[in-house]
């Protein structure tokens, strides 16, 4: 995949959800809802010259933000800089 974000854009890949509770029951498809946070897996040079954020971050984004594409058959939200709540340490 070669993706460069114009603008003041992010590619983010969303972290995968646990399937199964602290104690063993397992979570359904239908019953799981998107995770809204994310590896950071490029970025627009207007970002870079921020330094807010680098590729590989984890971050936390709104429930709604973003637009979801696929490249290479992996799901992914290119989002705007400030769609973007802050970086998981």
């Amino acid at each position: 995949m070669n993706f460069t974000p114009l603008g003041k854009r992010v590619l983010v890949q969303r972290v995968e959800e646990q399937t199964t509770t602290s104690t063993g029951i397992i979570i359904p498809d239908n019953a799981k809802e998107k995770p809204q946070n994310g590896k950071v897996v490029a970025i627009s040079d207007k970002v870079k010259d921020k330094g807010l954020i680098k590729e590989g971050d984890t971050v936390l984004f709104g429930k709604y933000s973003g637009t979801e594409i696929t490249l290479d058959d992996k799901e992914y939200l290119v989002m705007n800089i400030d769609d973007i709540l802050g970086v998981l340490k």
